[in-house]
């Protein structure tokens, strides 16, 4: 039993050593929120609209909720 416990203690560590770095993910740009951040800004603009454009990503609730 504890040799197979240190058979694949020494599995793992050599899995490891060897294994190759993961390099991260660029990351995306983001604009801050408002109708002044947008390249093409919608003319009329109302706290829904506010709130909407702050919740992203959409798993944020708005400020408002």
């Amino acid at each position: 039993m504890i040799t197979r416990l240190i058979l694949g203690a020494a599995a793992l560590g050599a899995i490891a050593l060897f294994r190759k770095p993961r390099t991260p993910e660029p990351e995306l740009p983001v604009r801050d929120a408002g109708p002044s951040q947008m390249r093409n800004p919608p003319p009329t603009w109302d706290r829904t609209d506010e709130a909407i454009d702050e919740s992203f990503p959409a798993s944020d609730p708005p400020g408002t909720y």
